[in-house]
Protein backbone atom coordinates (compact mmCIF):
# COMPACT_ATOMS: atom_id res chain seq x y z
CA UNK A 1 0.00 0.00 0.00
CA UNK A 2 1.06 3.20 -0.54
CA UNK A 3 2.19 5.20 2.31
CA UNK A 4 1.51 9.40 2.01
CA UNK A 5 2.47 11.87 4.57
CA UNK A 6 -0.22 14.01 5.88
CA UNK A 7 -0.03 17.39 6.66
CA UNK A 8 -1.80 20.49 8.27
CA UNK A 9 -2.46 23.79 6.77
CA UNK A 10 0.69 24.97 7.69
CA UNK A 11 2.11 22.69 5.55
CA UNK A 12 3.68 20.29 8.28
CA UNK A 13 4.15 16.98 7.90
CA UNK A 14 1.79 15.41 11.37
CA UNK A 15 1.79 12.49 10.13
CA UNK A 16 1.49 9.59 7.78
CA UNK A 17 -1.35 7.42 6.38
CA UNK A 18 -1.50 4.03 3.65
CA UNK A 19 -4.10 4.79 1.43
CA UNK A 20 -5.30 1.62 -0.55
CA UNK A 21 -3.80 0.10 -3.40
CA UNK A 22 -6.78 -0.77 -5.39
CA UNK A 23 -7.63 2.49 -5.38
CA UNK A 24 -4.91 4.72 -5.33
CA UNK A 25 -2.52 2.54 -6.75
CA UNK A 26 -4.51 0.74 -9.72
CA UNK A 27 -3.36 0.42 -13.07
CA UNK A 28 -4.24 3.76 -15.13
CA UNK A 29 -6.47 3.57 -18.08
CA UNK A 30 -5.79 6.31 -20.22
CA UNK A 31 -9.10 4.45 -22.84
CA UNK A 32 -10.77 4.80 -19.62
CA UNK A 33 -9.98 8.28 -18.85
CA UNK A 34 -10.68 9.92 -22.33
CA UNK A 35 -14.11 8.09 -22.59
CA UNK A 36 -14.88 9.53 -18.90
CA UNK A 37 -13.76 12.99 -19.51
CA UNK A 38 -15.98 12.96 -22.97
CA UNK A 39 -18.83 11.88 -20.91
CA UNK A 40 -18.44 14.73 -18.89
CA UNK A 41 -17.81 17.15 -21.09
CA UNK A 42 -21.00 16.48 -23.17
CA UNK A 43 -23.11 16.88 -20.15
CA UNK A 44 -21.86 20.15 -19.59
CA UNK A 45 -23.08 21.33 -22.93
CA UNK A 46 -26.06 23.40 -22.69
CA UNK A 47 -27.86 22.41 -26.06
CA UNK A 48 -29.70 25.78 -26.40
CA UNK A 49 -28.62 26.78 -29.79
CA UNK A 50 -31.46 27.56 -32.07
CA UNK A 51 -31.87 28.67 -35.82
CA UNK A 52 -35.25 30.12 -37.29
CA UNK A 53 -36.95 28.28 -40.68
CA UNK A 54 -39.31 29.26 -42.91
CA UNK A 55 -41.89 29.06 -40.61
CA UNK A 56 -40.99 31.27 -38.14
CA UNK A 57 -38.89 33.83 -39.93
CA UNK A 58 -40.58 37.71 -40.10
CA UNK A 59 -42.09 38.30 -43.43
CA UNK A 60 -45.38 38.44 -45.34
CA UNK A 61 -47.16 35.01 -46.80
CA UNK A 62 -48.47 36.45 -49.79
CA UNK A 63 -47.21 35.33 -53.07
CA UNK A 64 -44.98 38.15 -54.58
CA UNK A 65 -46.08 37.69 -58.30
CA UNK A 66 -48.34 35.38 -60.67
CA UNK A 67 -46.67 32.25 -61.21
CA UNK A 68 -46.25 32.61 -64.99
CA UNK A 69 -45.67 35.04 -67.34
CA UNK A 70 -43.65 37.24 -66.10
CA UNK A 71 -40.09 35.93 -66.77
CA UNK A 72 -39.13 35.49 -63.70
CA UNK A 73 -38.34 32.34 -61.48
CA UNK A 74 -41.19 31.06 -59.30
CA UNK A 75 -41.25 31.92 -56.14
CA UNK A 76 -44.02 31.35 -53.35
CA UNK A 77 -42.46 33.57 -50.06
CA UNK A 78 -40.45 35.94 -49.19
CA UNK A 79 -39.19 33.92 -46.18
CA UNK A 80 -38.30 31.29 -48.40
CA UNK A 81 -34.41 30.07 -47.38
CA UNK A 82 -33.13 30.81 -50.94
CA UNK A 83 -33.63 34.97 -50.04
CA UNK A 84 -32.04 37.39 -47.71
CA UNK A 85 -33.39 36.97 -43.80
CA UNK A 86 -35.04 34.26 -44.87
CA UNK A 87 -35.05 30.90 -43.15
CA UNK A 88 -32.58 28.52 -42.17
CA UNK A 89 -32.69 24.88 -43.72
CA UNK A 90 -31.80 22.34 -41.18
CA UNK A 91 -30.31 24.53 -38.72
CA UNK A 92 -29.68 23.40 -35.17
CA UNK A 93 -32.45 22.94 -32.45
CA UNK A 94 -32.47 22.30 -28.94
CA UNK A 95 -30.76 19.44 -27.66
CA UNK A 96 -29.57 16.93 -25.13
CA UNK A 97 -25.99 15.83 -25.53
CA UNK A 98 -25.51 14.05 -22.22
CA UNK A 99 -25.63 9.72 -22.98
CA UNK A 100 -25.47 7.02 -20.37
CA UNK A 101 -21.89 5.73 -19.28
CA UNK A 102 -21.83 2.63 -16.78
CA UNK A 103 -21.44 3.46 -13.22
CA UNK A 104 -18.17 0.72 -13.30
CA UNK A 105 -16.72 2.87 -16.16
CA UNK A 106 -16.72 5.99 -13.99
CA UNK A 107 -15.91 4.46 -11.05
CA UNK A 108 -12.93 3.06 -12.83
CA UNK A 109 -11.44 6.19 -14.01
CA UNK A 110 -11.96 7.77 -10.98
CA UNK A 111 -9.50 5.39 -9.63
CA UNK A 112 -7.56 5.79 -12.33
CA UNK A 113 -7.29 9.53 -11.92
CA UNK A 114 -6.77 9.71 -8.26
CA UNK A 115 -3.77 6.78 -9.44
CA UNK A 116 -2.13 9.13 -12.06
CA UNK A 117 -2.19 12.27 -9.64
CA UNK A 118 -0.63 9.89 -6.28
CA UNK A 119 1.54 8.99 -9.44
CA UNK A 120 3.05 12.37 -10.33
CA UNK A 121 3.58 13.17 -6.68
CA UNK A 122 -0.04 15.91 -7.09
CA UNK A 123 -1.69 14.35 -4.18
CA UNK A 124 -1.75 15.47 -0.91
CA UNK A 125 -3.63 14.40 2.16
CA UNK A 126 -4.37 17.50 4.27
CA UNK A 127 -5.57 16.71 8.27
CA UNK A 128 -8.45 18.68 7.96
CA UNK A 129 -9.87 21.90 6.52
CA UNK A 130 -10.71 23.81 10.08
CA UNK A 131 -10.74 27.51 8.78
CA UNK A 132 -10.90 30.32 11.31
CA UNK A 133 -12.67 32.39 8.83
CA UNK A 134 -14.70 32.30 5.76
CA UNK A 135 -11.73 35.26 4.12
CA UNK A 136 -10.78 34.02 0.53
CA UNK A 137 -7.61 35.91 1.27
CA UNK A 138 -7.06 33.59 4.33
CA UNK A 139 -8.16 30.71 1.74
CA UNK A 140 -5.36 31.73 -0.68
CA UNK A 141 -2.23 32.10 1.85
CA UNK A 142 -3.17 28.40 3.05
CA UNK A 143 -2.70 26.80 -0.08
CA UNK A 144 0.25 29.17 -0.82
CA UNK A 145 1.42 27.28 2.33
CA UNK A 146 0.35 24.10 0.76
CA UNK A 147 2.53 24.35 -2.48
CA UNK A 148 -0.85 25.37 -4.66
CA UNK A 149 0.97 27.52 -7.75
CA UNK A 150 -1.34 26.93 -10.15
CA UNK A 151 -4.62 25.20 -10.04
CA UNK A 152 -6.42 22.86 -7.09
CA UNK A 153 -8.83 20.77 -6.51
CA UNK A 154 -10.42 20.27 -2.42
CA UNK A 155 -12.01 17.45 -1.33
CA UNK A 156 -13.70 17.53 2.04
CA UNK A 157 -16.01 15.52 3.67
CA UNK A 158 -18.86 16.91 5.29
CA UNK A 159 -20.51 20.34 5.43
CA UNK A 160 -18.12 23.16 5.69
CA UNK A 161 -19.23 26.55 5.16
CA UNK A 162 -15.97 28.31 5.58
CA UNK A 163 -14.45 26.40 3.33
CA UNK A 164 -17.30 26.85 0.69
CA UNK A 165 -17.23 30.46 0.99
CA UNK A 166 -13.68 30.98 0.83
CA UNK A 167 -12.90 28.76 -2.13
CA UNK A 168 -15.94 29.75 -4.53
CA UNK A 169 -14.19 33.14 -5.10
CA UNK A 170 -10.61 31.89 -5.95
CA UNK A 171 -9.61 31.29 -9.38
CA UNK A 172 -8.66 27.88 -10.53
CA UNK A 173 -9.53 26.21 -7.18
CA UNK A 174 -12.67 24.27 -6.83
CA UNK A 175 -14.38 22.50 -3.93
CA UNK A 176 -15.33 19.47 -4.35
CA UNK A 177 -17.14 16.34 -2.26
CA UNK A 178 -16.15 12.58 -2.17
CA UNK A 179 -19.44 11.15 -3.32
CA UNK A 180 -19.41 13.68 -6.36
CA UNK A 181 -15.74 13.37 -7.24
CA UNK A 182 -15.28 13.59 -10.91
CA UNK A 183 -13.01 12.25 -12.82
CA UNK A 184 -12.56 15.08 -15.41
CA UNK A 185 -11.89 17.51 -12.42
CA UNK A 186 -8.87 15.30 -11.16
CA UNK A 187 -7.31 15.26 -14.31
CA UNK A 188 -8.37 19.73 -14.95
CA UNK A 189 -6.17 20.82 -11.72
CA UNK A 190 -2.57 20.45 -11.10
CA UNK A 191 -2.76 19.38 -7.15
CA UNK A 192 -5.58 17.62 -5.62
CA UNK A 193 -5.95 18.40 -1.70
CA UNK A 194 -7.41 15.30 0.01
CA UNK A 195 -8.62 15.16 3.94
CA UNK A 196 -7.98 12.34 5.76
CA UNK A 197 -11.63 11.66 6.05
CA UNK A 198 -12.45 11.91 2.32
CA UNK A 199 -9.15 10.01 1.50
CA UNK A 200 -10.60 7.12 3.63
CA UNK A 201 -14.19 7.68 2.03
CA UNK A 202 -13.01 7.07 -1.24
CA UNK A 203 -10.59 4.03 -0.16
CA UNK A 204 -14.30 2.89 0.95
CA UNK A 205 -16.71 3.98 -1.98
CA UNK A 206 -13.65 2.82 -4.76
CA UNK A 207 -12.55 -0.58 -3.42
CA UNK A 208 -13.30 -2.96 -6.06
CA UNK A 209 -13.48 -6.05 -4.11
CA UNK A 210 -16.03 -4.62 -0.97
CA UNK A 211 -18.35 -6.92 -0.67
CA UNK A 212 -22.23 -5.92 -0.56
CA UNK A 213 -23.62 -5.99 2.72
CA UNK A 214 -26.29 -8.83 2.89
CA UNK A 215 -29.36 -9.50 4.88
CA UNK A 216 -28.80 -12.53 6.78
CA UNK A 217 -31.39 -15.35 5.26
CA UNK A 218 -34.27 -15.96 7.62
CA UNK A 219 -36.23 -19.18 6.71
CA UNK A 220 -39.98 -18.49 7.68
CA UNK A 221 -41.55 -21.69 8.93
CA UNK A 222 -45.26 -21.75 7.38
CA UNK A 223 -47.72 -20.98 11.09
CA UNK A 224 -49.39 -24.14 12.19
CA UNK A 225 -53.40 -24.51 11.28
CA UNK A 226 -55.08 -23.40 14.31
CA UNK A 227 -56.48 -25.89 16.69
CA UNK A 228 -60.03 -26.28 16.50
CA UNK A 229 -61.85 -26.53 19.62
CA UNK A 230 -63.63 -29.32 20.40
CA UNK A 231 -67.14 -29.13 21.59
CA UNK A 232 -67.85 -29.79 25.08
CA UNK A 233 -70.04 -33.19 25.04
CA UNK A 234 -74.06 -32.72 25.27
CA UNK A 235 -75.06 -33.99 29.43
CA UNK A 236 -76.88 -36.36 28.99
CA UNK A 237 -79.96 -36.36 31.12
CA UNK A 238 -79.74 -39.53 33.55
CA UNK A 239 -82.06 -41.63 34.14
CA UNK A 240 -83.43 -42.16 37.22
CA UNK A 241 -82.14 -45.29 38.81
CA UNK A 242 -84.93 -48.01 38.63
CA UNK A 243 -85.95 -49.19 42.26
CA UNK A 244 -84.85 -52.68 42.92
CA UNK A 245 -87.65 -54.75 43.50
CA UNK A 246 -87.62 -56.89 46.86
CA UNK A 247 -86.13 -59.99 46.46
CA UNK A 248 -88.63 -62.69 46.63
CA UNK A 249 -88.99 -64.32 50.17
CA UNK A 250 -87.94 -68.50 49.52
CA UNK A 251 -91.30 -70.56 50.22
CA UNK A 252 -90.91 -72.19 53.34
CA UNK A 253 -90.79 -75.72 53.67
CA UNK A 254 -94.15 -77.15 55.33
CA UNK A 255 -93.97 -79.88 57.94
CA UNK A 256 -93.40 -83.54 57.69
Amino acid sequence: MPVVDVVNLDGKKVGSVELADAVFGAKINQDLLHEASRWHRRELRAGTHKTKDKSEVSGAGRKLWRQKGTGRARVGSIRSPLWRHGGTVHGPKPRDYGYALPKKMILGALRSALSAKLAEEKLTIVDGWSLDTHKSKALRNTLGKLSVERTALLVAYGENRNLELASRNLDGVKLSAPNVLQPYDVLRHDLVLLSKDAAARLAHTLDPEKKPIEVPHVETIAPAPPVKKEAAPKATAKKPAAAKKPAKAAPKKGKG
